[in-house]
Parts: structure tokens; sequence; C-alpha cells
């Protein structure tokens, strides 16, 4: 029986994040976008994660205008977004009025399907954002992040799953971020779910630890409707699995994506200079296309073992590397199992640096680590002992409700914080989620218009009427 796999092309969003820390520009963009849309993907990922942060911060780019662009020309793909759920592409929780009017504006300006994922799998901190893609006719994919630990099966993961289609789920994805998912626990998972959920099933992965093409393979045979992949150049590493391999492997099967390797070679080709751009810059570096067995061994993903190597490095104490890593489980295991996935596992990270560097366990407590155990960020997968929430809390009570439902509406107190800068309705978001960068951004752009108008005028005072 023929059943088409599809395929969601990650090189717009997810590959140049995990290989250039999400540094492409709009304009090395633009020019393929005609060509990936004539390709028959599922959808193009294109906007979301940490691509908002990144335009605002280091490309002086407004995200709005990158996401109006792209759809401007793919006008027969859907585009699609990653959402960390109440977070936003934030790095803490919004109130809901936020939340609502951010999915709003998200699909107003071109994303028709969004990815919603919670840190910690806490399905409360997905709902508002579901509500609101339902309501604003977009395709809300609810998400799990894979992870491993003794508080996670295949049972936990199917009742998560099934919670996410009752709040109203379109799709449902496996987000394996750190590529540990192995080939034959992705055909088990992927059974399991299949026995109880009626709606597609998508599987992200990086290719991390080098099982990633292997894993897919496994899960289509076992049912997955859609995988994740990035185009050969900007694949493998700590990227996706490349999509040229996998379609020819796929073709003439039962499984036949039925996308042409001759477009996409022509595509692959369009993206082999702006990878070498980025090797010559510095910005990819080689060390993150290789295989990472430390992945499996300490659960640790591609951008998180970066994020150490840097911390130790700025601390004089490179030397720790392997102490820190045999760390990470440690505090990951005391906080309650959460998957490593941002903002957690910045957290698990930074904390585990620090128990090393201070030479003693929880010496040095930063405020996110504080937050994660108290219950800010919402209910962690496995239950946190009681001597680590004395250690850490001392005598403050843990919050047991949703996070969000402590957050006031902040929508309105916002419009007012910043009203000299706003050009359009969208750059109260930006402000809301990233004020000091966002505001830095307005006042470079107030700046640059101001030299354009003054160009003009000096050029109008030098032409004399004939």
């Amino acid at each position: 029986m023929m059943r088409r796999v599809k395929i969601t092309e990650t090189v717009l969003r997810d590959a140049h994040q995990s290989l250039i820390a999400t540094r492409m520009k709009t304009e090395d963009m633009l020019p393929i976008i005609e060509k990936l849309d004539n390709i028959g993907y599922n959808s193009l990922e294109c906007w979301g994660g940490a691509t908002f942060d990144s335009c605002l911060r280091f490309l002086n780019e407004d995200p709005w205008e990158r996401l109006r662009k792209i759809k401007k020309i793919a006008k027969k793909t859907p585009l699609q977004m990653l959402l960390r759920g109440q977070n936003l592409l934030g790095y803490k929780h919004y109130a809901d009025d936020v939340v609502e009017y951010f999915v709003r504006k998200s699909i107003s300006n071109g994303i028709n399907i969004i990815r919603i994922f919670d840190a910690l799998n806490d399905v409360r901190n997905i709902e508002e954002a579901i509500k609101a893609c339902n309501k604003e006719g977009g395709h809300a994919q609810g998400c799990f992040s894979y992870t491993m630990s003794p508080v996670h099966s295949l049972e936990h993961f199917v009742k998560d799953s099934r919670m996410l289609v009752e709040m109203g789920a379109d799709s449902i994805c496996i987000k394996d971020m750190a590529g540990l998912l192995l080939p034959y626990s992705a055909y088990e998972l992927v059974k399991a779910l299949k026995e109880y959920i009626n709606i597609p099933i998508q599987l992200h992965t990086h290719y991390t630890s080098g099982v990633a093409s292997m894993t897919y393979l496994k899960a289509i045979e076992a049912g997955v409707d859609i995988v994740d992949c990035a185009i050969s150049p900007m694949a493998m590493g700590t990227s996706q699995p490349p999509t040229e391999p996998l379609v020819a492997t796929l073709k003439g099967t039962g499984f036949d994506t039925g996308l042409d390797l001759a477009l996409l070679s022509e595509i692959a080709e369009y993206f082999r200079p702006i990878k070498e751009k980025y090797v010559e810059s510095g910005l990819l570096d080689v060390k993150m296309m290789g295989v990472d067995v430390n992945a499996l061994i300490y659960q640790v993903p591609g951008g998180m073992l970066s994020n150490l190597v840097s911390q130790l490095k700025q601390a004089g104490k490179s030397d720790k590397y392997e102490e820190v890593l045999k760390e990470v489980p440690r505090v990951r295991e005391d906080f309650g199992y959460p998957p490593l996935v941002t903002p957690t596992s910045q957290i698990v990270g930074s904390q585990a640096v620090m128990n090393v560097i201070a030479g003693e366990r929880y010496k040095m407590v930063p405020k996110e680590s504080k937050a994660l155990v108290k219950g800010e960020y919402g209910k962690t997968p496995g239950p946190i002992s009681e001597e680590i929430k004395k250690k850490i809390l001392g005598d403050e009570e843990q919050i047991t409700c949703r996070p969000a439902d402590l957050i006031q509406p902040e929508l309105d107190n916002i419009r007012k914080q910043n009203g000299e800068y706003i050009e359009q309705d969208e750059d109260v978001l930006s402000y809301a989620l990233f004020p000091q960068v966002a505001e830095n951004f307005f006042k470079q752009r107030q700046a640059e218009k101001y030299k354009i108008d003054s160009s003009m005028v000096d050029f109008k005072d030098r032409i004399h009427p004939v």
C-alpha cells in the first residue's frame, strides 16, 4: 500500500539555528524561496525558535518583515514556526493576552502551522497557544520533547499526546532536540502513538549523535507521517538529517515522498557557497558537523555542549569539561528530570558549571534555577526532593498552579511603555518579548529613517527650478 511520507524543510530556521547560531540573513534566503516553494514540501519551517531574537539582536532585521517577505514569495507551501508555549519566543512566561495576540499576529503575517511545545512537557503551558491558533484558523501542532529518564516512558508520552489532542491539536510532533531517539525506540514510540491517536504524527530530530537518518527510517516503517529534514549543505552535525538521501532512499518504495531529486540538487547548489561563507566568517565551526556520542551518554543537546564549553572558557576552567558533563545528569535528576531544551537546558547546564567551579553543589544558585525548582516554569516531570527544595528555596512555597494564572494581563501596559517607537502593531510584541533588544532596534530603525529623510531634504534643496 502506497503511503507518501511528507517532509518539512528546516533550512530557513532550525538548520541555521543549530549550525550558525541563527545568523542566516533574510537576503540569503529570499533568492531561493521560489524554488523551495515549488518542491512540494509539507511545510517550510522559517520562523520562531531563536530567529526572532537573533534578527533583532544580531542582524538588525525586523523578524516580522522577514516573515512577510518570505510569505510574499512562498505562495503554495505552508509556512511553519516553533513556539515555546507560554514562553512564546522569549525566556519567561507571558500573560495569556500576550500569547493570544502573538499567535494572532503570527498567523496574520503569514504563518500557517505553529509547532507548540513546553520545556517541561507541562501541557497546561501549551493550552492557551493551541486555543489561540485554533481560533485564528491556523494549524496547531501539539508537541512533546523526547527525553529519557526513570519518569519518562511510552505510556507517559502517549498520555501527554492524548491530552494535546483533547486540547485541540491538529497534529502531534515528537521533538527530539538532542538526537537521543534511537531507531528501534522510535519504532516503538510511533507504533504506541498510532494506536491511540488518529491525527498526523511528525518527527523532529538532530544528527548530533549520528543515528538520525536510521531513526527516520524505523519511524517511517512504524507509520510516522512527516519528518523534518534540512537540505544537505546545511544538514547533519547538530542540524537535521539531509533531505536528498532520504528522498532517494524512499523513491520507488511504498513510502515514496514524490519529491524531485534534480530540483533538490539545485537548492543544494544554492546553499553550498552560503555555507562556505559562514565557515569563512567563523560562525560555522566544522566541529559542529561531527558525531558526538556524548549526546547519548549525557543526554546533552549540541547547542548546550557549546554553551558549557563557552562558560568554562570564560571562567578559565576548560579542564573541568568532563566533570561538568558528569554533573549535568545529577542536576537534572535533582530538578525533577526536565527535558534538556530551551530554557531548561541552559538552567541545568549553568547550574552544573557553577556546582563544579564552586567545588560545592548549590553553593551558588542562579535565579533561573530557583524559578525552576519553585515551579515558575510549570510542573517538572518528576518530583523534586525535599532536601533540594529546602536547599534552594528555603522556606518559600512551591507554585502548584499553572504559572501564567499568576500573571495579570500586560498588553496595554506594554503599549504605553514604548509608544514613541511603535511603527506597526507587531512592534508591541517585539518589545514584550525582548524589551532592551527591541528598543535598541527601534532606535536604530528610527535613526536610519532620519538619515534617509535628511538626505532627501538635502537632495531637494539642491534642485533649482529651470
